[in-house]
């Protein structure tokens, strides 16, 4: 399994690999350590964050979201040139096209489980099924937690955005 996190001592983001037998995570730039929670991992599967105590992740495509909504924009004003030059079977092939070629990403890109609470990412790691699709209100509810902890001036020590 493959971890994408932000530290809580150096707030620095950092990947590293982590094996089922593995007891913490340590961070690649300040290497503090981690200690992962015996609970964390139920016969391989992932059941809760490594990096903090949430049990709320959820499944998304391993994708970097940016390319994806690029690739649209980009088919978008290529289509917005064609169809003010009025070639309109050329505006439908872009259009068309765009969309064929999201589809086939959406098809052959992996899937990943993220942290709501600290946005860490998992990848190549079972338990995917008992967790589902991203939740808007569970994220809602993360963000207006970290909100009202900044207001008090309470520094939390990871992120809440997801990336």
């Amino acid at each position: 399994m493959n971890v994408t996190f932000s530290c809580p001592r150096c707030q620095q983001s950092g990947r590293v690999d982590f094996a089922a037998t593995d007891h913490s995570l340590r961070c690649p730039n300040c290497e503090q350590e981690l200690a992962i929670p015996a609970e964390a991992l139920v016969d391989g599967e992932l059941r809760r964050c490594l990096v903090c105590p949430s049990t709320d992740l959820f499944v998304r495509k391993d994708f970097p979201q940016r390319l994806g909504v690029g690739i649209v924009v980009v088919g978008f004003a290529i289509s917005c040139f064609t169809w003010a030059n009025y070639w309109l079977i050329t505006t439908f092939v872009v259009l068309f096209a765009t969309a064929l070629l999201d589809l086939l990403l959406y098809i052959t890109v992996g899937d990943a489980l993220s942290c709501y609470r600290c946005a860490a990412i998992y990848r190549g790691c079972l338990g995917h099924e008992q967790h589902g699709a991203f939740n808007l209100e569970t994220h809602e509810r993360y963000r207006q937690q970290a909100a009202r902890l900044a207001e008090r001036g309470v520094v939390r020590q990871t992120p809440t955005a997801p990336r």
